[in-house]
């Protein structure tokens, strides 16, 4: 049972005494660019960026979503959607040796889809981007990412040119002073700079309507005697909150089944969107006799 073989390994990855840590922050804010300064920080051997698994300035295993050609399938690669990609990292996470590990996301339920997905502990610390960076420093990130599309990818450019040649523009060298390093007296980290086939094409952005039609697919397909009366969708930073209004027909308990089409519809909307649903309510607006 997968349930169960996921709650095992979540078990002993505690047992082995891994923590994890979280950086959180909005898209485009500057947290690949400060990654590596973080994981030195507090001593995290391995981090979870953008559908990569990374040790020191190394890919050690997952793919890039900067790769993708859509913002959707992006946004589906940072959260280990694709099941082969997630066993992938599982896999290589079970041979890594670490006791710290530092999942990157713009919100804290994206950061713990990601543990979820990946079959880690939740995470024990999160760390905001406000707490590492400036606000002009922040506003600097958002600008090169709104104005000329670059990404951060925080291993070195040769690391980059051998798996994504295609999408490799620049590299940086940054030189930490010891104020920001407690050990050694200066430390230079070498970042890529990428501009992603997505950041190409202009934004991509979901309609309600786009929604609505993913819900009532699901409904459907979970109860063909449930009947969708009402769809509500809001458009939060990070994510996204629904309102499912629903007639029932009287057939004795339906509290059960309802809390299963509400993990449901969660699901699949965010499996086939890439989207991040923060919640999904529903409402019983009416109880139908049937035919």
């Amino acid at each position: 049972m997968p349930a169960i073989r996921s709650l095992l390994n979540h078990v002993v990855w505690l047992f082995r005494g891994v923590q994890v840590f979280a950086l959180v922050g909005g898209s485009g804010t500057g947290k690949s660019f400060r990654a590596q300064l973080v994981a030195q920080k507090h001593g995290i051997d391995l981090f979870v960026d953008d559908g990569l698994l990374i040790r020191g300035q190394r890919i050690v295993g997952g793919r890039s979503a900067k790769k993708e050609k859509g913002v959707l399938a992006a946004i589906g690669t940072a959260l280990f959607a694709d099941e082969t990609h997630a066993a992938s990292v599982r896999a290589e996470l079970a041979k890594q040796s670490f006791k710290r590990i530092l999942l990157i996301g713009t919100s804290e339920k994206m950061v713990r889809k990601i543990a979820k997905r990946l079959q880690l502990p939740h995470p024990s610390k999160f760390i905001h981007i406000e707490d590492v960076a400036t606000r002009e420093e922040i506003a600097a990130a958002i600008h090169s990412r709104t104005a000329e599309g670059k990404h951060i990818i925080p291993v070195p450019a040769l690391e980059v040119k051998r798996s994504y040649p295609h999408i490799f523009l620049d590299s940086m060298k940054i030189f930490f002073k010891r104020r920001f390093h407690p050990i050694r007296a200066g430390n230079i980290i070498e970042k890529a700079v990428v501009r992603p086939e997505y950041s190409k094409r202009g934004r991509i952005t979901i309609s309600e309507a786009a929604l609505t039609q993913m819900v009532l697919h699901c409904v459907q397909e979970f109860d063909s005697s449930l009947r969708v009366e009402k769809v509500i969708v809001r458009r939060e930073p990070h994510d996204y909150a629904m309102e499912v209004m629903l007639a029932v027909p009287y057939k004795g308990q339906t509290a059960a089944p309802l809390y299963q089409l509400q993990e449901y519809i969660a699901k699949n909307v965010e499996s086939f969107s890439g989207i991040i649903m923060k919640e999904v309510n529903i409402t019983v607006g009416r109880v139908s006799k049937g035919p």
